[in-house]
């Protein structure tokens, strides 16, 4: 930035505030928890007549939407560490819930602030550590609260121990509330802001604001397809097991499929308005059961994604009062995506679309073109790298992710971009019943492979690969793996794998005995899928006794 007098520098602040450009923009990240793509109406999925997202979709119209952003691991923290970095997790260290990012290591917040900018985090955080390294921050204890929320905020005491609490509120108002008071008083608009503006919402277990309890009530929620009709070519001896014997365990449900977790069994409790007067499942069948817990489910969380999209259109219109609407790069995104009823299955986690698939929109139309809808495949690492491009601050060797700047201004994707997105998913058959994964997600193909033990090698549960042409089905309904037919595709995306994997570093070496697993199936030949058969069959008996026991929740992902 150039160097002027302060009566100068007060001048061109005046003119900024009334839309007039500065040298640098603003830059607004908006995230949103488990907000999956096919979740905002600008995506055209089933949900989008029955529940418009207008100020969400505003960004794309006006700017670019990303049909193919991708996480790197499917959920919070982990995904949060690598926007945050720009590192994959197998380097910035946060694998699971416990990850964190230590001060001094919140690369995106310090470069920022060596540009220039005045730094903010407010909202979800979720990554332990405390954000020092922004200039302001305002953020849940861990999850936090739907309602009445408690925020951790800079102070004498030590670190979590300054509090603030907005009782009577929703965390997304409330949230809402915050950035626009630290816009209105916090933000030293002698410098461009660079702020982090996180929702808890739609995280479950999804409690909306109680001014959204009629919207939907009469409303039957679309259902997807596969909801009701799993293929029998769906999946593979991972998350079927040998002879389908798995599939009431792998992958919580949203029906009574699964008997350790589900929508059915958890949501009557929690929220008995959504189900018929005095509910009883055993009065019902299963497919009235699914189709209840199913509606409950969608019902309660696009009533959160409703709040977002209502407090985001207050949050534009103070930009655009205050004349920064246009001076600012405005981008919005969930952490992951989230599995709404597909597979009839719950949660994230999963490789699949729905899950491994963000929402990106991104609008600051002085160099960014209305309208562009791009196929471009980009991970969560590269936002990093984008953000601090738009900022003209500097891209630090340690940053794994690409920027592409270039391509939202002129729409053309560079000649050396990555024709792979990297997945892994590494807490084992925690929480939701999700085998250890790993993949690669091409503009026309996904291979996954399941290779089904935790950090230790152990706790393990058949291996198998799966392979799906998102071209003729884009739904991940056919496993083509084991076709004949398909033996060259396989052998080269294989190939893709490795080489991905050795291109982003993760090379076995941060847990040597679950890499010994990954390699151990890798072939996957017939010697191979037969233990794979017994490892099923070893594995539903540990369940099935797990289960006897009243053991519903056991740390699966690390030791034994």
């Amino acid at each position: 930035m150039l160097r002027m007098s302060a009566l100068c520098s007060g001048i061109v602040l005046l003119f900024v505030g009334f839309g007039v450009a500065s040298d640098r923009p603003n830059i607004l990240y908006i995230m949103s928890d488990d907000h999956a793509a096919h979740a905002i109406s600008a995506y055209r999925s089933r949900l989008a007549k029955v529940a418009p997202t207008p100020n969400i979709d505003r960004l794309g119209r006006e700017g670019a939407l990303f049909e193919n952003a991708f996480c790197t691991n499917s959920i919070c923290s982990p995904s949060r560490a690598c926007v945050l970095t720009g590192q994959y997790n197998h380097i910035n260290g946060a694998f699971d819930l416990g990850g964190r990012v230590l001060p001094g290591k919140q690369m995106l917040a310090l470069q920022m602030g060596k540009a220039g900018y005045d730094t903010a985090m407010v909202g979800k955080w979720h990554l332990k550590a405390e954000p020092a390294d922004f200039n302001y921050y305002c953020v849940l204890a861990g999850q936090g609260s739907y309602f009445n929320p408690e925020f951790r905020i800079r102070g004498e005491k030590a670190w979590g121990k300054n509090t603030v609490k907005f009782d009577g509120k929703h965390s997304t108002d409330a949230i809402t509330d915050l950035t626009l008071d630290w816009l209105q008083k916090g933000w030293d608009q002698q410098k461009p802001f660079f702020l982090m503006h996180h929702y808890k919402a739609p995280h479950d277990y999804f409690d909306n604001a109680k001014r959204y309890e009629s919207y939907l009530a009469d409303v039957d929620i679309p259902e997807p397809k596969t909801l009701w009709n799993r293929d029998p070519a769906f999946g593979s001896l991972a998350t079927r097991g040998a002879d389908d014997e798995l599939i009431p365990h792998i992958g919580t449900s949203n029906g009574p499929r699964n008997p350790r977790r589900s929508y059915l069994g958890d949501l009557p409790q929690r929220f008995p308005a959504e189900f018929p007067e005095n509910f009883d499942p055993a009065n019902f069948s299963s497919e009235e059961n699914t189709r209840f817990a199913y509606n409950a489910y969608l019902k309660k969380f696009l009533r959160c994604v409703k709040g977002i999209d209502d407090n985001l259109g207050r949050l534009f219109k103070h930009l655009e009062d205050a004349g920064q609407l246009d001076n600012t790069v405005i981008i919005y995104t969930g952490d992951q995506g989230f599995m709404l009823g597909e597979h009839d299955y719950q949660d994230k986690r999963w490789m699949y679309e729905e899950s491994q698939r963000m929402p990106f929109l991104v609008r600051y139309p002085r160099t960014v073109p209305a309208g562009q809808r791009f196929d471009t495949l980009v991970e969560n690492v590269d936002y990093a790298p984008t953000m601090l491009e738009f900022a003209g601050a500097d891209i630090p060797d340690s940053v794994q992710g690409k920027s592409f700047k270039s391509l939202l201004e002129t729409g053309k994707e560079s000649a050396d971009w990555k024709q792979e997105a990297y997945y892994r998913y590494w807490m084992h058959m925690a929480h939701h019943d999700n085998p250890g994964h790993l993949g690669i997600r091409t503009k026309t193909h996904k291979l996954i492979y399941y290779y089904g033990c935790n950090y230790d090698g152990g706790y393990q549960t058949p291996a198998g690969w799966e392979l799906y042409d998102l071209a003729s089905d884009p739904h991940e309904t056919r496993n083509i793996y084991h076709d004949p037919a398909q033996g060259a595709l396989v052998a080269d995306l294989k190939n893709r794998l490795a080489d991905t994997r050795k291109r982003v570093g993760d090379d076995g070496t941060h847990f040597p005995k679950c890499e010994a697993v990954v390699q151990e199936f890798w072939d996957y030949s017939k010697a191979d899928q037969t233990k794979a058969r017994q490892i099923s069959h070893n594995y539903l008996a540990r369940r099935l006794k797990e289960l006897k026991a009243g053991k519903r929740n056991i740390k699966t992902w690390s030791g034994e």
